[in-house]
């Protein structure tokens, strides 16, 4: 089974500098590429220079992650394609767990490994740790990472199991499953796009897998940090374009409805912080997401599971309300 590595990079030449002696390492048997989303900070010189061994991929434009990894997996031949942030170290015998469930269940179409803290490292780290699913009203959480909790790693998630979405940090996936579902929806640009993507999988049948035997460590927030703005409008924009595709048909409107009422009580919670910007930014997104729903509505797919696709009600009222912050506490398993 064939497989790539596959590097996004927009001006990261100081991660890649730090990072890539440890993907080259450990990854036997796996081609190493890197695609390059216009970058202007010499990445592709260093890396020519530094490391020539790994395959390098050009973008014309900064497409944000959505194109970027669009474009450039069509220039990549491989049967498993493992999209990895270049700021994150991967460890010793990291590939092996996730190819052999790859070759032994065919219903398996995205995997993600264990997600911990580069900075912490016996911490979970935010941006996916043991997995991910979503509330009725499709805010994300994860197993380990509860909104801004965050679990130590105590070996509590070292099993191997469905989830509902997989990072795209580190993102496992059949190259004939990515391209079934077209890729990424461009549209998202950056931020939720892979919940999407494990979405309309998930919807087409296939199985996403948290493989706890496999581990790396994330830096997180080197292109957005979690408070940033702009990340603020893509999170809460992006999210309401998700439930519009992906939801059971009878429940999209009463589900966006109830989503947008939520966003402005959000909004509103900004002013009383005083993060005036990030209450510009949901409201920009709202105007984004209103713009954009004639064509949204447009994608959605014919495989809308009409069961249930959450595992609890409200995160949002289980952590803010009832104080519950960690997932064992959240989740009945």
């Amino acid at each position: 089974m064939k497989v790539a590595v596959v590097i996004l990079n927009w001006n990261g030449k100081q991660l890649l500098e730090r990072f890539m002696p440890s993907v080259l390492a450990h990854s036997p048997g796996a081609d190493i590429y890197v695609a390059d989303n216009a970058s202007t900070d010499n990445s592709i010189g260093f890396l020519r220079d530094s490391f020539p061994q790994v395959k390098i991929i050009q973008n014309p434009v900064n497409g944000g992650f959505a194109k970027g990894y669009n474009d450039a997996l069509k220039h990549v031949d491989a049967d498993i394609f493992c999209l990895l942030n270049s700021d994150i170290e991967v460890t010793k015998d990291w590939l092996s767990p996730i190819v052999d469930i790859f070759r032994d269940r065919p219903d398996v179409g995205i995997a993600q490994p264990k997600i911990l803290d580069y900075k912490q490292k016996d911490f979970f780290e935010y941006a996916g740790a043991a997995g991910g699913y979503i509330d009725r009203l499709g805010y994300p959480f994860c197993r380990g990472r509860v909104f801004q909790t965050l679990e130590r790693d105590h070996g509590q998630y070292d099993d191997t199991r469905e989830i509902f979405w997989a990072t795209g940090a580190c993102m496992f996936i059949r190259r004939e499953v990515f391209e079934d579902l077209c890729g990424f929806d461009e549209d998202y640009f950056a931020h939720q796009e892979e919940i999407d993507l494990c979405w309309r999988a998930g919807n087409a049948g296939h199985t996403v897998l948290y493989v706890g035997q496999s581990h790396v460590y994330h830096i997180g927030g080197a292109t957005l940090h979690n408070m940033n703005p702009k990340k603020t409008f893509l999170n809460f924009r992006n999210s309401l374009f998700s439930l519009t595709k992906n939801a059971p048909s009878r429940y999209v409107f009463p589900l966006v409805f109830a989503r947008l009422t939520l966003d402005g009580i959000a909004g509103i919670r900004f002013v009383f912080q005083l993060k005036f910007k990030h209450c510009l930014a949901v409201l920009r997104a709202h105007v984004s997401y209103y713009y954009h729903l004639k064509n949204t509505i447009k994608k959605r797919g014919k495989g809308n599971k009409k069961g249930h696709y959450y595992v609890i009600k409200s995160v949002v009222w289980a952590y803010y309300i009832t104080n519950v912050r960690v997932y064992p506490r959240l989740v009945k398993d």
